[in-house]
């Protein structure tokens, strides 16, 4: 039996290649709305864990743990209204931890059609700009500095 609430501890996972095309996901039910991997904690789970778990979950991509890069980085956000009602009542903010993941190269995607519409690989440039996210353009503008493109 899942929990009644989303707990407000998630994770933002950039995943990218190497010369830097990254993922993108638009939301099922919000058309227009572009974001990297995320999702929400469940059980005791560590960050990590919830990272690999939503990366397969919302991709099918399986990779290892030792391919998650955790930037040791967390945002504290207010949680926007359309989506409070998930949450318990009064929680008004969101702790998301932040990941990267490198492939290869581009690849398809099997996304879960209750949570996303479509996926597409860009520059990183422009993949910052098509996220609604602040958390989300950020952390692909920190990826690309560190390495060394932006």
């Amino acid at each position: 039996m899942s929990a009644p609430y989303k707990q407000p501890v998630s994770v933002l996972v950039v995943i990218h290649t190497p010369a830097l095309e990254v993922l993108i996901l638009e939301r099922a039910g919000s058309t227009g709305l572009w974001q990297s991997v995320t999702g929400s904690r469940e059980g005791d789970e560590a960050p990590a864990a919830t990272a690999l778990r939503e990366v397969e979950e919302e991709t099918g991509i399986r990779a290892d743990a030792d391919a998650l890069h955790d930037w040791q980085l967390a945002n504290r956000f207010v949680i926007m209204q359309r989506w409070r009602g998930r949450y318990a009542p009064g929680v008004l903010h969101n702790t998301e931890h932040v990941f990267s993941l490198c492939v290869p190269a581009p690849q398809p995607v099997r996304l879960a059609p209750d949570e996303h519409l479509a996926a597409c690989w860009l520059p990183w440039q422009e993949a910052a700009e098509a996220v609604f996210s602040w958390t989300n353009r950020d952390a692909i503008h920190l990826l690309a500095r560190r390495l060394g493109a932006g």
